[in-house]
């Protein structure tokens, strides 16, 4: 049996494993106001926890680069979605700080597979042209799983509580599982479901160096680290990472504290800003796509693209101080915000897999997340003392950064292709 577009099944899976993962991180953040009730908690505990996320989730993108070098895609995608839908279960069985931390820190860890391994699934199933593409419609899982994740998790809260809500959305991902593990059966080369039109698209679209020889063994990170543009990949992330990771962790509480919000208003108005961030992803990838096609190099279209982005981000950063003074306006503009995160990053993202090839690109995308989730801690562990009477300060130190990250590419990343060992 052969199937057309076998590479577009398995970003399309990658997708979904995405929306599932920002389905169950998602959860926490709306069922908040209910949850935080039954347990007698606080805001400076919901901060406790989303560090205890971030610290696991950093190392887990260190640990699983490694991992995914190693074992492969197919077996590391299985080994990371069991683990966090597992986590996500255990979520049910709450007691108070102490057990919620725990579930949280094991979900962090298992969940940031998701990211080092779709970079490398894309490495190796796509060529350079499409790369932002696949990364963009992955990314756009991120987006999606956000916008439905509060009507969602508002309908199951209603109907079954917050704690049989856990239990459900942890058994998606276990189910997901079973067309991943029938579908993605071997590396693109080998695969006996792949045309050999398609097979010839993919191999002669990626750089003769990213072609790794059988029994080669990849850049170990020490090496990976002598390059400076391994170290642009990695402040970009530092620098960019905080703007999403402020609406996606702190959004449904700035809405609960400065407008009363309860869960099911939470779930009316939380999905939209992701909306912009789904159209960002898709075009992000289809705009580099077409500069490349139009003869740019990567170089050209990765920093324009790049800077098209972080340019949408700054602006609209601006406009969350100066101009959302209600929560209609403020859900707009994050709408915009995120338009220009996710157009940038799909190709910020894709730059581990122009530089290194694919013995290799998944220590590089490990790496990046954890460095970018460092920069998250530090945010979060901010937020509760910056924001006691104002979201002003965080907005303003928000937009500060990215033009950082721009300018972390530009700087230390001249030009964009393969690394010499």
């Amino acid at each position: 049996m052969k199937v057309k577009g076998l590479r577009w099944w398995i970003i399309g899976l990658v997708c979904l494993a995405t929306i599932i993962n920002y389905i169950d991180r998602s959860a926490l953040g709306i069922m908040w106001p209910s949850m935080k009730n039954d347990l007698g908690m606080t805001e400076e505990d919901y901060a406790m926890i989303l560090n205890v996320f971030m610290v696991t989730y950093a190392l887990g993108k260190l640990i699983s680069g490694s991992v995914f070098d190693k074992v492969g895609t197919r077996i590391g995608f299985t080994l990371s979605i069991f683990f966090w839908s597992i986590a996500s279960v255990l979520h049910a069985f709450t007691k108070g700080l102490f057990s919620l931390s725990i579930f949280r820190g094991v979900l962090g860890v298992a969940e940031a597979g998701n990211w080092p391994g779709a970079v490398k699934s894309n490495a190796e199933w796509f060529p350079v042209k499409e790369r932002a593409v696949a990364q963009g419609i992955f990314n756009a899982g991120a987006a999606m799983g956000s916008i439905i994740a509060p009507p969602i998790i508002y309908i199951l809260h209603d109907s079954s509580g917050w704690r049989w809500t856990f239990v459900i959305i942890g058994a998606l991902g276990l189910l997901w599982i079973i067309p991943w593990l029938i579908i993605n059966k071997k590396h693109p080369k080998k695969h006996p479901w792949i045309t050999d039109k398609e097979k010839e698209f993919i191999v002669s679209g990626q750089p003769s160096e990213h072609l790794s020889i059988v029994g080669e063994k990849g850049l170990n990170l020490f090496q990976i680290l002598t390059h400076k543009e391994a170290w642009g990949v990695l402040a970009s992330r530092f620098f960019i990472e905080p703007i999403w990771w402020l609406f996606v962790g702190w959004m449904p509480i700035y809405l609960m504290n400065t407008y009363d919000f309860n869960v099911k208003d939470i779930g009316l108005f939380a999905w939209f800003p992701y909306v912009g961030a789904a159209i960002g992803s898709i075009a992000g990838g289809w705009y580099a796509r077409q500069l490349m096609q139009s003869g740019n190099t990567v170089t050209k279209t990765r920093k324009q693209v790049i800077t098209i982005g972080g340019l949408i981000m700054f602006l609209g950063l601006l406009a969350t101080i100066f101009l959302a003074d209600n929560p209609y306006k403020f859900v707009m503009i994050v709408f915009v915000v995120l338009f220009g995160f996710q157009f940038a990053i799909s190709n910020i993202q894709t730059l581990s897999s122009d530089l290194l090839n694919d013995k290799s690109v998944g220590s590089l995308a490990g790496l990046a997340g954890t460095v970018g989730a460092i920069s998250v801690i530090i945010m979060n562990f901010l937020i509760p003392k910056i924001t006691t009477t104002s979201y002003t300060p965080a907005f303003i130190i928000i937009a500060v950064l990215a033009p950082l990250s721009v300018l972390s590419i530009f700087v230390l990343i001249k030009e964009i292709k393969p690394l010499e060992k």
